[in-house]
C-alpha cells in the first residue's frame, strides 16, 4: 500500500552527510531530553547566552552514555553563544594541539576580551599529561572546556581538571524524546523532509531498539527510509489510483533495515561494568530470566565469552559454593566448552550453566569462610603451627619433636581423631559456618559432630 505524496526527495539526497548530523540541533530549545540540565540559569544555558561582556558559565564535564547529546550540546551552545568555539577530539588530538588552542585563546582574550569555548570530545581517552595541558587555560579562564565522556570521570579525567570543571550527568533519552527525533526529523527539511510516511509500528521499532540512543535511532531511520525508497523506486507502478505516492516504512522495512539492535554496551566502559553486576546479582538472586537477559546483552554487545565464562565460575564459588557442590563443575565445563566449539554456539553452554546456578540453593559461606581467614592472617593472628602438625621426614626434625604425638586419622574411628589442628593462638575459632540451603543442610550436622570429636568435646 502506498501513501499519497506529501514531499519531493530532497532530504533523501544531501550528499553523504549522515541524518543525525543534519539534524543537529541550533539551540539548545531544539535539544531533545537533559531537561534536568537545561532548566532557567542552569550552567549550559548560561554557557549558551553568554555574551562577550559577560560570558557567563563554567568548564563542564558531561558524562553519559552515546547518543545522549553530548556532543549535540556543545555545538548548540557554540552555534547559540557566538563565541569562539574551538573542537578537538582526544582521539586525534595531541599535546601541541591542546597548547595551540591555549596559545590562541590567550591572545584572543587580550586582543578582544573574548572567552573561547573548547568542545573536547572523549576526553577519558586523553592521557595525564594531555589533561595536564588543559589545566592552565580552564584555571586562568582563557577557555571554557566543554568536555565529553562516556566514562566515570572521576576515574578518568584528573583531579585537578575535576575540581575546577562541573559535572553533569547525561541520561539515555525517553520514548517520548526520541518519538519526537524521529517524528521531527522525518518532517525537516534538513531531515528526511517528507520524503516517506513513517508507519505507526515502524516508529515504535525504531524507538524500542534505539535504547535511549538518539543517533542510534536517527541511524536506523535513514537506513529504513533509503530501504523503502529503493524498494518504491523498483515498483514499476508507483501510483496509486493515478495518485503518485511516497515509500511507507513499516515494521518489515525496519526489520530489514536493521539487522538487529546495536546494544548500548561499551565494553571499555561503564556500560560493561553495569551489565556484568546485574548479570552477577540476577544470578545470586536466583532470578533465572534476568540473567538470561543480561547474559544475551553481552553476547550480543561482542563481549569476549571467555570473560562471561570466568564471572560464571566465580559466581558458582562465590555464591552457589557449598550449598550446591556441582555448582562449580558445571561453571567450569561450560568454559570449557566455549573454548572447544567457540560462539555463537558457546551461548548453550553459557545458558546452561547460567540457568543452573540461578536455579541452585545458595551460600557464600566458604567465600565469607576464606575472607574471615584472610582477615586474621593479614591482622598477625598467626600463631606457629603445633608441632605434631610439622614435617617430620626431614633429617633432624624428629630431634626437634616434629611430628611428635601427632594421631593418624585413618587409625581413629570414623577416620577422624581427636588432635588440635589450629595454631594456639586461634584454637576454637570457626571460619566456616554452612547455611542450611541445599546440600550444606546435610554439611552442617556432620560439620558439628566432627568439630565436637577433632575438639574432644
Amino acid at each position: 500500500m502506498r501513501a499519497p505524496t506529501t514531499g519531493g526527495r530532497t532530504g533523501l539526497a544531501q550528499g553523504s552527510v549522515p541524518l543525525a548530523v543534519r539534524m543537529r540541533p541550533t539551540s539548545l530549545d531544539e535539544v531533545a531530553g537533559q531537561q534536568h540540565l537545561l532548566g532557567r540559569g542552569s550552567p549550559l544555558v548560561q554557557l549558551a547566552t553568554g555574551t562577550r561582556e559577560n560570558p557567563g558559565g563554567v568548564s563542564v564535564i558531561l558524562w553519559g552514555p552515546p547518543g545522549t547529546g553530548k556532543t549535540t550540546l556543545a555545538q548548540a551552545i557554540a552555534r547559540q553563544s557566538g563565541r569562539e568555539f574551538v573542537e578537538l577530539s582526544a582521539v586525534t588530538a595531541g599535546v601541541k594541539d591542546v597548547r595551540e588552542v591555549m596559545e590562541k585563546a590567550l591572545t584572543h582574550r587580550d586582543l578582544y576580551g573574548s572567552t573561547t569555548v573548547l568542545f573536547l570530545d572523549e576526553i577519558h581517552r586523553f592521557s595525564k599529561a594531555q589533561q595536564d595541558a588543559l589545566l592552565p587555560g580552564v584555571e586562568n579562564g582563557w577557555v571554557i572546556l566543554i568536555a565529553a565522556t562516556t566514562e566515570n570521570p572521576s576515574f578518568s579525567v584528573i583531579s585537578p581538571l575535576l575540581s575546577r570543571s562541573l559535572l553533569l550527568t547525561l541520561k539515555p533519552l525517553t520514548d517520548e524524546d526520541l518519538g519526537m527525533l524521529v517524528d521531527r526529523a522525518v518532517e525537516d527539511p534538513r531531515g528526511l523532509g517528507g520524503s516517506v510516511v513513517l508507519g505507526d509500528e515502524a516508529r515504535s521499532a525504531i524507538v524500542r531498539l534505539s535504547s535511549g540512543d538518539a543517533r542510534r535511532a536517527l541511524t536506523a531511520l535513514e537506513a529504513a527510509a533509503s530501504s523503502a525508497v529503493a524498494a518504491h523506486d523498483d515498483d514499476a507502478d508507483g501510483t496509486l489510483d493515478g495518485v503518485d505516492t511516497v515509500p511507507v516504512v513499516d515494521a518489515d522495512t525496519v526489520a530489514a533495515a536493521v539487522d538487529r539492535a546495536l546494544l548500548r554496551y561499551d565494553r571499555q566502559g561503564d556500560e560493561h561494568y553495569d551489565v556484568i553486576s546485574a548479570f552477577i546479582k540476577s544470578v545470586r538472586g536466583s532470578d533465572v530470566d534476568a540473567a538470561l537477559h543480561y547474559l544475551a546483552r553481552m553476547i550480543e554487545a561482542g563481549e569476549d565469552p571467555r570473560f562471561i565464562a570466568r564471572r560464571i565460575i566465580i559466581s558458582a564459588s562465590e555464591d552457589i559454593g557449598m550449598a550446591d557442590p556441582q555448582a562449580l563443575p558445571i561453571a567450569v565445563a561450560a568454559a570449557q566448552a566455549v573454548q572447544l566449539i567457540g560462539m555463537p554456539e558457546g551461548r548453550i553452554p553459557l545458558a546452561e550453566a547460567v540457568v543452573y546456578l540461578a536455579t541452585a540453593p545458595k551460600s557464600n559461606a566458604a567465600y565469607n569462610g576464606v575472607n574471615a581467614a584472610i582477615a586474621d592472617v593479614k591482622a598477625g593472628r598467626l600463631g606457629v603451627v603445633p608441632m605434631h602438625l610439622r614435617d617430620a621426614h626431614y633429617p633432624g626434625a624428629k630431634r626437634l619433636g616434629h611430628g611428635k604425638g601427632y594421631v593418624y586419622s585413618h587409625d581413629a574411628e570414623h577416620g577422624v581423631a581427636e588432635q588440635q589442628y589450629l595454631p594456639d593462638a586461634l584454637e576454637g575459632t570457626e571460619y566456616y559456618t554452612p547455611t542450611a540451603n541445599g546440600y550444606e543442610r546435610e554439611v552442617g550436622p556432620r560439620l558439628e559432630r566432627l568439630r565436637k570429636i577433632t575438639r574432644g568435646e
